[in-house]
């Protein structure tokens, strides 16, 4: 154990996988940036962690953002998959809530993951007030098991109507499933999320299940190459909302890694922006396939209670609130049959990646864009997968599929790409703070990825941020968020009743248990903790309504009151409505508990700049810069060698290994302590 030093955080995206190394005996930070293996993600894994530590018997814990989970649901390669249901209730799932990918037109096509022959009916009833109408035959449930076996079936989910409110069936059926099914690939609906709202419910645990096979198997190969370099230490998987879990954990619950690797970028932003007095930010995360923009409002990260990872795959767990548009580096621009430029959402990814690749795309992408106008250096390709970009092939691809189409030369096409990428960033931006009421001139922009800092000018102006915050290693801050993140688990339960008939003091005295037995997860995942956290939180609403607010809620040592419940409630149903509704009941829909086991806080001045160099001592050079219709030549500066507190006027280039950052004409970067480029308008130096 004493030879054990190193913490471990590894991303693997679309296009590159992230490596950042904290070795905690001496403080000192190592990154690396290899291309992902999207045949095996454990490939690059592997090679990543290679490119930093020598021995890994050095290695105490390794910390895994993975979009295994992700890429199985995009495109559709889960498991085949089966559910066996309430007799009455096989379409669900295709039925969802009425809604269709296109809401005008005639046709609504949509095909759920599960086809109906593999969705199968037993008899069995509970009622919505728990009483078992007709118990489940547990022969019954077997056939039917066999038949899904006989199908082609990997894994099933079993589903119950009104399981939420009495489980006794599913237990039943699940246990006789189990008997003739030799694997560990059977979910029940209840032990995945018991709550209310049947469609919500089926999506959730049926995507568990499709994913099982493949996050599970995925996992199993990457515990052996670990193995078969001597690892021995502890492996985390992040999860969507923010925390970390075991292999075991995940391996149980795939569908908590849906959006892995996201999380851990804004759990990363959430720790920087925190040490450098930055409580408003909103994370810029570009890499090669997409654009995730994410809120921090006051140092905390938006949970949402569930999301969309594709139209009809709905996940109802706790994640943290994370937009996702198709507007990353390997991004393909063309134009359409009306004649209009269009970025996305088809991206290169990392193979064949960019036209500069030279890897067989011939499609012009951001990437190309940004090379053809001086703004990434050909010489210098991140990631270490080529010697040198082509700059000539990407030119040529952009004036032969945009230049020509729409009748202008090829440096007005490669701006007008990227005026269509920064414009369709901005949207969501937007879409994270003023749809949602927040004044984007109190937020800082905090791009990361590969290519977010290239972008900044361009977000300040259209959007109207205040500044931007470029971490000291921006190309793999979601590698970093992964070594940061506490670990949690979430629960919930339907509760269901009118507020005066719930009694408050047994409902407090069941969240503690909940909390208590959930703690025990925590202790035998093996990691040391700062402390452990208890949240618990009440979702409510006006009886008629259908959305709910959540209210968080004290539990007081003398126990939990109707009283306590009813002010929680107005509190958040007023901050987020503006007024409450007078003479209408309030119900109680559900009760959730989070566990939160606080990791030891990460130092950042780390990260803190030993450089004691003036600006035009790490000035590497210069280049033409197309900005806005002219060439401006522009100087190249080392960024890792600038000092603190050195100002750099746009406009400027920064290079380092991970990434590059354009400052562009107008605008201002100054050092912190912490290694961060804080970007500002000239006007603005002064402000903080």
């Amino acid at each position: 154990m004493s030879g054990r030093r190193y913490a471990i955080g590894v991303d693997v995206g679309g296009t590159f996988t992230d490596i950042f190394l904290w070795d905690e005996e001496t403080g000192r930070v190592t990154t690396a940036k290899v291309p992902s293996t999207r045949g095996d993600q454990s490939v690059g894994f592997v090679e990543g962690i290679s490119a930093v530590a020598d021995d890994f018997a050095d290695i105490a814990t390794v910390v895994h953002g993975t979009t295994v989970g992700t890429n199985a649901l995009l495109e559709r390669k889960g498991a085949p998959t089966g559910i066996i249901t309430t007799e009455g209730f096989r379409d669900v799932l295709e039925m969802r809530r009425r809604d269709r990918p296109t809401t005008w037109g005639l046709w609504g096509m949509f095909t759920p993951i599960v086809p109906r022959d593999r969705r199968v009916e037993v008899r069995e009833r509970v009622l919505a007030d728990g009483n078992v109408l007709q118990t489940v035959d547990p022969g019954e449930v077997a056939e039917r098991a066999e038949a899904l076996r006989a199908a082609g079936c990997e894994s099933v989910c079993v589903f119950f109507i009104n399981g939420y409110a009495n489980n006794d069936n599913e237990t039943i059926a699940v246990e006789a499933v189990r008997s003739v099914w030799p694997n560990d690939y059977v979910t029940a609906a209840t032990e995945i999320i018991p709550e209310i709202r049947e469609f919500e419910r089926l999506s959730t645990a049926t995507l568990n299940a499709y994913l099982q096979p493949v996050v599970s198997s995925y996992l199993d190969r990457l515990e052996t190459a670990l193995d078969n370099r001597h690892f021995s230490g502890d492996v985390l998987i992040v999860q969507s909302n923010g925390g970390v879990m075991s292999v075991e954990t995940a391996k149980r619950y795939p569908v908590r890694t849906a959006l892995s690797g996201p999380a851990a970028g804004v759990i990363a932003a959430k720790a920087i922006s925190a040490a450098a007095g930055f409580p408003n930010v909103i994370t810029c995360d570009m890499g090669g396939t997409s654009f995730d923009v994410s809120l921090i409002a006051g140092g905390e990260a938006a949970l949402a209670a569930q999301t969309a990872i594709d139209f009809g795959m709905v996940v109802r767990t706790p994640m943290i609130e994370i937009t996702t548009i198709g507007a990353g580096g390997g991004s393909i621009a063309h134009v359409d049959e009306g004649g209009l430029l269009r970025v996305g959402p088809e991206s290169a990814g990392s193979n064949p990646g960019p036209v500069c690749y030279g890897l067989g795309n011939d499609r012009p992408t951001v990437t190309d864009a940004n090379l053809v106008l001086g703004r990434i250096n050909a010489a210098r390709p991140i990631g270490g997968k080529l010697d040198a970009l082509d700059v000539e092939a990407a030119r040529a691809a952009i004036a032969r599929e945009i230049a020509a189409p729409l009748g202008i030369d090829v440096m007005e096409a490669a701006e007008a790409i990227l005026k269509v990428a920064n414009a369709k960033m901005a949207g969501a931006i937007r879409l994270v703070s003023i749809e949602r009421g927040y004044d984007p001139d109190k937020f800082a922009a905090m791009p990361f990825g590969g290519g977010g800092a290239l972008h900044t000018g361009a977000l300040l102006k259209d959007v109207g941020l205040r500044s931007a915050l470029v971490p000291r290693y921006p190309g793999v801050t979601s590698a970093l968020g992964c070594v940061v993140a506490d670990m949690r688990h979430d629960r919930v339960q339907t509760v269901n009743r009118l507020l005066d008939e719930v009694d408050a003091p047994a409902l407090g005295t069941e969240m503690q248990a909940v909390a208590a037995e959930t703690e025990m997860l925590l202790a035998r995942a093996g990691v040391a903790f700062e402390r452990i956290d208890r949240v618990f939180e009440l979702d409510m609403l006006y009886l008629g309504q259908t959305h709910t607010v959540t209210a968080p809620v004290e539990i007081p040592s003398g126990g939990l009151t109707v009283k306590a419940i009813r002010a929680a409630f107005e509190t958040a149903y007023r901050r987020t409505f503006g007024r409450l509704l007078a003479g209408i009941p309030v119900r109680v829909m559900n009760y959730r508990v989070a566990v939160i086991g606080r990791r030891p806080a990460f130092d950042m001045t780390v990260f803190a700049p030993s450089s004691d160099r003036v600006l035009e001592d790490c000035r590497v050079g210069s280049r033409r810069v197309r900005v806005d219709g002219e060439d401006i030549e522009t100087p190249v500066y080392e960024r890792l060698d600038l000092s603190e507190g050195t100002e750099i006027a746009g406009p400027a280039i920064l290079e380092q290994p991970d990434t590059t950052i354009f400052i562009d004409p107008g605008l201002v970067g100054r050092v912190d302590r912490f290694g961060n480029v804080v970007i500002t308008r000239q006007a603005r130096a002064g402000d903080a």
